[in-house]
This record gives structure tokens, C-alpha cells and sequence, in this order.
């Protein structure tokens, strides 16, 4: 397999039922068909991810959500505003939608990206991808090609798109009910999705990235408001520490999982991660760094 994959190679190995690698702004994608249920399996078996844990239908330029799910006024606001762009947006599902894709729930998060070279891809598929982030299950998600390649070597072709320009997964609303609801915090903030619609409100409905540990480094993590003051601390106990401090917040998004990753593969004993100023997008870095530093499971949440 060449390092990495045309897009027209890409496709063809979408309608052969094979897993593909695509870039999107927030992250990189684990794409297959969502209309074909083993491709949407081997997604789940190349992650290690349980049964049971939704993923989200990725849509081309021009495809009609509603052919996925019911658009309710509110969801058509957002998808006006928003889309393409990192918004997510949780709709009642049409009755063909697989249940490999919906975790046997009612409904189905559906996302426009915006990234030039996903447009392309989904354009020329001519139908929606399922597409989980490209890393192993639970683990810190990829923002390259390169970092695609480190998780699964040459099992999947990956479609190179450059960095990811927002760094954190889109944000996910719940369309449902009367009140639309943030399921997870992403690259749309509240405040202008709140701007839109009026007030939101709560759900319990179950979405990807939200277990308690998610996004997590091999090596232990913890989060600091003081991190030197940390490092001396641990230091004096005899561990090896490797500090990340918190950049702009722009920055600490789109670097986020690069240098979770360039830390964790230093060996040290204990990362110790800065938490992310207030604004923008801080409170959706701070949200990933508190998955990141609880204990890993598979089944919590």
C-alpha cells in the first residue's frame, strides 16, 4: 500500500466495502459506507470500538440530510448557519438507516465537513460515510495523515489532507426535542448556536466522545492549574514529568492532540497538562482534557 491514497483510489476502496482514512477540519475520519453494514462493522473492528456507540454520517456538498432524518425547523437553522462546518447534529432517523451506525437508537448524528478535501471525497462517493475519528478506540484522536499511519500502519489507505484546522471534534446538538441540546462541547461554541435557536436544554440521548475517558495517552495525565508548581512536586517523588502548557486557545485546539501525542511518546512517567484559558474554544479543550486524565475504560460513561 502506498504511504498514502488518491482520492479516487480512496473511493473505489469505499464501494469495495474497505475503511478509509479521509481529513476533515476537526479531525481525521475512519470513513466506510453508511449504507453498507460490514463495511460499517469493520470500522468497529479496525477501532476496537464496543457495539452500541453511535457514529456519525458524514454528508457531500448538496446531499439532502433529510434523505438520513427528520430536519426539524431548529435543525434547518443550524444546518443554514453552520454547515459545512464542526456541527453534528442529532435528528430522528429514517428507517433505513442502519442500526450499525445509529447503536440501535431512534436517531443519527449527521455532519456536513468543511474541509475541501473531504468535499471532494464524500462528492465523489455520492453518499454518506460513516466516519469515527482514525485512532484506536478511547485513545487520543488524529489530527494528520501521519498520525493516522502511527495507529494503524498499512491496515487502512489515508487520504492526506494536511493538518486539521480546527484540532477538536464538532460539536453535537440534540434537535429532537422541544429545546435543542449540546451533547458535546466542539468547534461551534453554545453561545452562537444559542444565538440562533433561544435557549437550550438537556438529553439524555447517547453520542460519540462522551464517555468519562476518552482521547487518552498511554501515559498517565493529569490536569494542573500550576503545572510547574506540579512538576516539582512529582519530580521530588522521584517521577519523570513532561509538562504541556497552555497556549492561546486557538492554538491549544488545533495542536491539542499533536502534542498529547508528541508527550506521551517521550516515556516520562506523568504528563501534566496546563487547562485552557477561558473563551472560544477553552472550555471544548478543557472538556477533552478531563476525558483524557480519567482512568481508561471501555465501558464507562
Amino acid at each position: 500500500m502506498p504511504p498514502f491514497s488518491s482520492i479516487d483510489d480512496a473511493v473505489q476502496q469505499l464501494r469495495a466495502g474497505e475503511a478509509v482514512a479521509m481529513p476533515t477540519e476537526t479531525v481525521y475520519g475512519l470513513a466506510a459506507d453508511a449504507q453498507n453494514p460490514l463495511a460499517v462493522r469493520r470500522i468497529y473492528a479496525l477501532k476496537g470500538r464496543p457495539a452500541g456507540h453511535p457514529v456519525i454520517v458524514h454528508l457531500g456538498p448538496g446531499e439532502d440530510p433529510e434523505r438520513w432524518g427528520t430536519i426539524t425547523p431548529t435543525a434547518r437553522t443550524l444546518i443554514d448557519a453552520f454547515w459545512p462546518g464542526p456541527l453534528t447534529l442529532i435528528v430522528a432517523k429514517r428507517a433505513h438507516v442502519l442500526d450499525e451506525v445509529t447503536g440501535g437508537l431512534p436517531t443519527v448524528g449527521l455532519r456536513m465537513p468543511s474541509h475541501p478535501v473531504a468535499q471532494e471525497l464524500l462528492g465523489k462517493f455520492g453518499s454518506g460515510l460513516a466516519a469515527p475519528s482514525a485512532n484506536r478506540f478511547g485513545r487520543i484522536s488524529p489530527t494528520t495523515a501521519e498520525h493516522v499511519r502511527m495507529e494503524f500502519g498499512d491496515a487502512v489507505a489515508v487520504v492526506d489532507g494536511g493538518p486539521s484546522r480546527v484540532g477538536v471534534e464538532s460539536t453535537i446538538v440534540d434537535t429532537t426535542n422541544e429545546r435543542p441540546a449540546i451533547l458535546r462541547l466542539g468547534g461551534v461554541l453554545p453561545d452562537d448556536i444559542s444565538a440562533l435557536v433561544g435557549p437550550l436544554g438537556a438529553s439524555s440521548t447517547v453520542a460519540p466522545g462522551t464517555l468519562k475517558s476518552h482521547y487518552a495517552p498511554l501515559t498517565s495525565l493529569q490536569l494542573s492549574t500550576d503545572p510547574e508548581r506540579d512538576k516539582e512536586r512529582l519530580e521530588a517523588l522521584g517521577l519523570t514529568v513532561a509538562v504541556f502548557a497552555a497556549p492561546a486557545v486557538d492554538v491549544h485546539a488545533r495542536t491539542l492532540y499533536a502534542e498529547l501525542r508528541r508527550l506521551d511518546a517521550l516515556g516520562v512517567d506523568v504528563l501534566i497538562a496546563e487547562r485552557a484559558q477561558a473563551g472560544g474554544l477553552g472550555a471544548a479543550v478543557n472538556d477533552r482534557l478531563t476525558r483524557a486524565a480519567h482512568p481508561f475504560s471501555t465501558s464507562d460513561g
